[in-house]
């Protein structure tokens, strides 16, 4: 069972209303959805990720260490210079994704709610002889993200991701209430989600499953370098990069507006032409509501449905567009 971050005190506010599943514990909103997205789209406000997972990783050999262990080059990555990386399973699978910066002397990492502990498990069976100390920061830390073109202070000493759809800030905790008084409006989880969506980013355990390979999400050269070995997996990221393509490939829904509800993440994606009884093809991942595209999801289809097929998500008709090439 995955362990739940600390309860934000932002979830006291009035008009917040608390998400459920994977991002419990942090607002799902704070009274209007759509007001919240136009305001992060805009680069104004705020959204509370204090429910993700954080890990830190100090010693010299930190770096070195992880360059071994992740799928990102590492090595030499310059202070304040933000990345992507993954670990992965022997036999090429997503087991966790980190989103990760080094300040000159800790790499500070923000992982998916409840993941951290599996993670550190993970790091601190491979430390052997290195000089690395390997820490579980959720309870003393908090991720606060703030949209690109944000003009919010960051305060002094507080570590920062800054990459091109914002900055994630490593705030204390304790911190964390006045941080939000102060630079609002605040934007819930939904409004984050939806702009994830837009922006076709995929999620570990929302746009993977246990046998999810980085090609078919669109994952290499964001999070994967092709240009370095020795981590686990690597055979499999080489041979499917090299010799063949992946089954699946993630793929971009615009849904029919009409509906009333959202295909919930596993709806059955099939051919329109084949109707709901055709033979399924793959499945949504995340559905959200968008300000102005409407209704939108998320998919995970196998390579060889056309690029320009329509389809039906569940009852709900789908227009795709390519994200992984097929």
């Amino acid at each position: 069972m995955l362990r739940q971050s600390p309860t934000s005190p932002l979830l006291s506010l009035p008009g917040a209303v608390p998400a459920e599943g994977r991002d419990e514990g942090v607002a799902a909103h704070y009274g209007d959805l759509f007001r919240e997205q136009r305001a992060l789209a805009a680069g104004d406000g705020m959204v509370d990720l204090s429910h993700r997972g954080v890990v830190t990783v100090t010693g010299d050999d930190r770096l070195g260490w992880l360059h071994l262990l992740l799928t990102q080059a590492v090595s030499d990555l310059p202070p304040g210079h933000a990345t992507d990386a993954l670990v992965l399973s022997a036999n090429g699978h997503i087991e966790h994704a980190l989103y990760l910066v080094d300040d000159g002397e800790t790499v500070w990492a923000h992982v998916e709610p409840g993941t951290q502990e599996s993670l550190i498990g993970y790091l601190e069976s491979m430390k052997f002889f290195y000089r690395v100390e390997v820490a579980d920061r959720t309870d003393d830390i908090a991720v606060v993200h703030l949209p690109a073109g944000s003009i919010a202070d960051v305060p002094d000493g507080v570590a920062v991701r800054e990459t091109s759809h914002g900055r994630d800030l490593f705030l204390p905790r304790g911190d964390l209430a006045a941080y939000a008084d102060a630079h609002g409006p605040r934007a819930g989880i939904l409004a984050y989600e939806a702009l994830r969506v837009e922006a076709h980013r995929p999620r570990l355990g929302f746009e993977t499953d246990h046998r999810t390979i980085p090609h078919e999400i669109g994952l290499i050269g964001s999070a994967v370098h092709l240009q370095k070995g020795c981590y686990r997996g690597q055979e499999t990221v080489a041979r499917v990069h090299n010799l063949g393509k992946p089954p699946r490939r993630l793929v971009f829904l615009h849904l029919d507006g009409s509906e009333v509800h959202l295909p919930p993440p596993g709806t059955p994606v099939r051919l329109k032409a084949d109707g709901e009884e055709g033979r399924q093809l793959g499945f949504v991942t995340t559905s959200v509501r968008h300000h102005e595209l409407g209704p939108i999801a998320l998919a995970l289809v196998k390579r060889n449905v056309p690029v320009d097929a329509e389809l039906l998500a569940g009852t709900t008709a789908a227009a795709q567009e390519v994200v992984v090439e097929a």
